[in-house]
């Protein structure tokens, strides 16, 4: 279930509650925002609109909270509601079987995980003049449009002149240009922001200690299946994959993940859950293409299409913080 698939759940919820009497309110909200639990809260999302709804009901937000509580439960997708705090709903999903979630994923091509979490929400960034910063801006600015806010990312020239979101992450301590555009972009946004960036050449080893390696390497050999398995006479088809349920919670947390990295402005968020995703996803490459004399069977249709959901969202997650995915490495 993807974030706005769930404000609308949230929002039937309420609308259910007024139509069966238990909730009287005259005017319904548009829209319901969830986004990732506070401090405090749980599961993958939380809501607020017990609190919204609490002064016009003329009741208490933790009695509003109660009466959506049930109705929320008994949606499909939803395995978990938790009241927390004065009346905050927080919501745990269903995980969603392999072959459900590799058709999302496919049905959505790079822009699965993007959402509404922030929709309504102008967000004005403004870059120190240093070039981590500025990375991380632009970054931050395509993060924060895929969860629907519109964001304004000011000339360093205008970075005094009014209020705005000052993007000050510890500075890189040496220049990252001589190690290329990719790599330089993944130096300087894999660190959390209060993290001092290294700045060196095991950015650009080709092996697995190196994280971005692993995530284009992934990638790349996703890409590479998919040529393997046409030439084969077989493509892609989602089906359960049971071996692989570690790839598919990962793949299934992307949404929420990606949300976290918005709501936070946190872009090292998103590159470690890219890694997270290529290290889940390469166990499974052995087992996609039959082997010697074997034909291709119901299970490497399942297989490959789950690796190319993999690749799907390394190359969406790449873009999103301004790096190239290769299909050839």
């Amino acid at each position: 279930m993807t974030p706005v698939e769930l404000s609308r759940t949230v929002l039937h919820a309420v609308r259910r509650a007024v139509d069966e009497g238990e909730l009287r309110v005259a005017v319904l909200p548009e829209r319901v925002r969830v986004t990732p639990p506070g401090p405090g809260g749980c599961g993958d999302y939380a809501t607020n609109v017990a609190l919204q709804l609490a002064r016009p009901a003329g009741e208490q937000a933790q009695r509003v909270a109660e009466i959506l509580r049930p109705r929320l439960l008994g949606a499909p997708g939803i395995s978990d509601v938790v009241v927390t705090g004065p009346g905050f709903l927080n919501i745990s999903l269903a995980r969603a079987g392999s072959a459900g979630l590799v058709r999302e994923i496919l049905r959505c091509g790079s822009r699965y995980g993007h959402g509404d979490a922030l929709r309504g929400h102008t967000v004005r960034l403004r870059a120190v003049p240093e070039v981590r910063a500025v990375v991380q801006a632009e970054a931050l600015g395509r993060i924060l449009r895929s969860q629907g806010a519109v964001v304004h990312l000011d000339d360093l020239d205008h970075l005094d002149d009014g209020p705005g979101a000052v993007v000050r992450p510890v500075p890189a301590p040496a220049d990252p240009l001589p190690l290329g555009r990719d790599a330089a972009r993944w130096a300087l946004l894999y660190p959390a922001p209060h993290d001092r960036p290294r700045i060196g050449g095991e950015h650009l080893v080709q092996r697995e200690g190196n994280p971005l390696f692993r995530v284009r390497y992934a990638h790349a050999r996703t890409r590479a299946l998919l040529r393997n398995a046409a030439d084969l006479g077989f493509e892609p088809e989602p089906g359960p994959v049971a071996e692989d349920r570690t790839l598919v919670q990962v793949l299934a947390d992307h949404p929420r993940i990606l949300a976290a990295a918005a709501v936070h402005r946190a872009p090292d968020r998103l590159a470690r859950q890219l890694v997270a995703v290529a290290d889940a996803v390469l166990p499974l490459f052995p087992a996609v293409l039959p082997l010697g004399e074997e034909k291709p069977s119901a299970a490497h249709r399942a297989r490959l299409a789950l690796a190319d959901a993999a690749g799907t969202v390394l190359a969406g997650g790449l873009s999103l913080l301004g790096i190239d995915a290769p299909d050839h490495l």
